[in-house]
């Protein structure tokens, strides 16, 4: 078996670094806008006295980042190459995501709102693995054009992992001589509602509460008729873009779907599935970032007449955040190895254990090596001073939402036990 890296990452990695530092650092320092990744960051970012969202200037500098890397050529690495990306591999995409995360809090690479020069974009994938023939030719232009964008309806006010209960409704309705649905139900953290064109709302279409099957996944824009942003959600770490949104007899023509009518789950499948492992890798290094700031403070820091890392009470807890990083660097590639194996559609069948696998364990993980770089660095550590009481806020998020780690475990006892998947 190989563990050294494909061949064409380390050179890819080496020109990304250099890209950050000859561009994108230079972005960060101008014009102050170190205070949004300093300790002024959260308030820098979010405009309190509107709803808590972000700042304009804060979104401006995260697209002029996104540009630069774009015109660079990095950003579209995930992309197939047809579409003008370079058909990275969930491999590729693992690597590079622990890599960057690695790298600490910086305008390269900021988790709280997916933004990378390096961009996650899994609806491209999505779109391509699910769309009809018609519907690329109606939506893909628009989508690589960045024209089309989609927040994401599935979870609901009352129904979060129990998505095959959900509640909101599309029915078939004739308006003005034109066939079509119409939607009524609600919404919960539709992220980046209030960027983006359309919203992927998922209702049930046919069949009873609990049925993988009569679910619809259909296109719904923004400004809709019926369509309201009823509240955003402050959260843990702010500004927020995660509103309450309703749908109250919103129309939308017959064809305003993706995928078929009443499979649309294994739409809202694939992107979690996509989404998981990248975001593995992103609280891997994290972690990873957690552990080695902690090192280096420890070997550093004097107290007593000695380096604080002389004492055992401080080197086996990050002896063992180490250990559980590189173990979980492992199963995170050899996953993402497997994943490009595969066609799309399958992962869930056959791999969906081991992505909740990588997926509720590095969130732990992250989370826990937070707190103990907090705990070595003393009190300057419980400050906003220094980011790890920010990498806690932000990752804490992942060990509830796309499926939380119960629902990850259940998953991996259902293949485990033979409920579910291989068995």
């Amino acid at each position: 078996m190989d563990f050294d890296l494909p061949p064409h990452l380390p050179a890819f990695l080496e020109k990304l670094d250099a890209f950050i530092a000859a561009e994108i650092m230079p972005l960060q320092h101008a014009d102050d806008n170190d205070r949004f990744f300093d300790h002024r960051r959260e308030h820098a970012r979010t405009d309190w006295d509107n709803q808590g969202l972000p700042r304009p200037e804060w979104e401006e500098l995260l697209h002029e980042a996104a540009r630069r890397a774009d015109a660079a050529g990095f950003y579209r690495y995930a992309w197939p190459s047809r579409l003008g990306g370079s058909d990275g591999s969930h491999l590729d995409m693992a690597i590079i995501r622990e890599h960057l995360a690695a790298k600490g809090l910086g305008l390269f690479n900021d988790l709280q709102n997916e933004h990378s020069v390096v961009g996650n974009n899994p609806f491209i994938q999505l779109f391509e693995a699910f769309a009809t023939p018609e519907q690329w030719a109606r939506d893909s232009q628009a989508i690589i054009d960045g024209k089309l964008r989609t927040a994401f309806g599935l979870t609901e006010p009352n129904h979060g992992s129990d998505a095959t209960w959900m509640e909101t409704r599309a029915e078939r309705h004739v308006k003005d001589g034109q066939p079509g649905w119409l939607i009524n139900g609600a919404k919960m953290w539709t992220t980046g509602m209030h960027v983006v064109s359309h919203c992927l709302t998922f209702a049930r279409t046919s069949g009873k509460d609990g049925d993988a099957r009569g679910i619809t996944a259909f296109l719904v824009p923004r400004d809709a008729e019926g369509f309201k942003i009823e509240e955003y959600l402050w959260t843990f770490n702010m500004p927020t873009d995660h509103p309450r949104v309703s749908f109250t007899d919103v129309w939308v023509p017959e064809h305003a779907y993706w995928g078929e009518v009443d499979r649309g789950l294994g739409i809202a499948q694939s992107f979690v599935h996509q989404n998981r492992i990248r975001q593995a890798a992103s609280s891997l290094g994290a972690a990873v970032y957690c552990v080695a700031e902690s090192v280096e403070y420890a070997r550093t820091r004097i107290t007593f007449g000695k380096p604080l890392a002389a004492n055992q009470a401080i080197q086996w807890p990050l002896v063992e955040l180490a250990t559980q990083c590189e173990m979980l660097r492992l199963l995170i590639r050899k996953t993402a190895w497997e994943m490009d194996r595969l066609d799309h559609k399958a992962i869930e069948r056959q791999l969906s254990d081991k992505v909740s696998m990588c997926n509720y364990w590095a969130n732990r993980l992250v989370c826990e090596a937070a707190d103990r770089a907090m705990q070595v660095h003393g009190g300057i550590g419980y400050s906003r001073h220094k980011p790890f009481e920010h990498i806690y806020r932000h990752h804490r998020r992942y060990r509830i939402t796309e499926g939380s780690e119960e629902i990850q475990m259940r998953k991996v006892a259902g293949h485990l036990f033979g409920f579910m998947g291989r068995g």
